[in-house]
């Protein structure tokens, strides 16, 4: 077994349960759809469970649905009057997405919207605490400006995917329009004094962004 999956198997050993409900889904997650590595996981979702409750949001708006895992891990973390705001683009994802969400706990807290993040957002007439962004990586900087007009001051953007899988430091991915729409965004946040931010180094990249007062 090479390291960093011997790490990664000794961190989700030392930490909360995934949970029955969230396991199985993972699991059809993997059987069912494409590019499964897309859905957040173990670690990543205890982690934004986590964000959540030390954040407190009463609303959280999220841009990239996939199955619901981390949709699911987010809305978990909230009170019971908190809600979450979740946008999917692709709308052949909805038959296996949504009954997932509608079985859940958190059925009532959920808002499951299909279509594109940067029509939607704009119509949304919600002031976000928290917002996860997870969507088609060459729009990144388009979806963090909409998403800083509708962010509380002192709110947070978790943007996920940030160094992807490294190929930001790439030369042989210069020509590919996802790995230079991360790089864009990168550069981008980095020279806005709007906001605080830090990179955490998790699976593809995890950026913690604080819109300031």
């Amino acid at each position: 077994m090479k390291y960093e999956e011997a790490i990664d198997q000794y961190i989700v050993q030392h930490i909360d349960a995934e949970g029955d409900y969230l396991r199985k889904l993972y699991r059809d997650t993997q059987i069912k759809l494409l590019y499964p590595r897309m859905a957040s996981g173990h670690l990543q979702g205890r982690l934004l469970k986590m964000f959540v409750k030390m954040i407190q949001p009463k609303d959280i708006l999220e841009i990239g649905t996939y199955s619901g895992y981390s949709g699911l891990c987010l809305a978990e973390g909230l009170s019971v009057d908190g809600q979450l705001y979740t946008i999917e683009i692709n709308d052949e994802q909805e038959d296996f997405t949504r009954p997932w969400f509608e079985q859940s706990p958190y059925a009532n807290q959920i808002h499951f919207l299909i279509g594109n993040a940067l029509d939607i957002i704009p119509q949304l007439d919600v002031e976000f605490d928290l917002a996860f962004v997870d969507g088609d990586k060459r729009c990144y900087v388009e979806y963090y400006e909409l998403v800083l007009k509708k962010l509380r001051p002192g709110g947070y953007i978790l943007a996920d995917n940030t160094l992807w899988d490294g190929h930001v430091i790439d030369p042989k991915y210069d020509k590919d329009a996802q790995t230079l729409g991360i790089r864009q965004f990168n550069d981008y946040l980095a020279a806005d004094q709007r906001v605080e931010k830090v990179i955490l180094p998790l699976r593809d990249g995890l950026t913690i962004i604080r819109k300031k007062d």
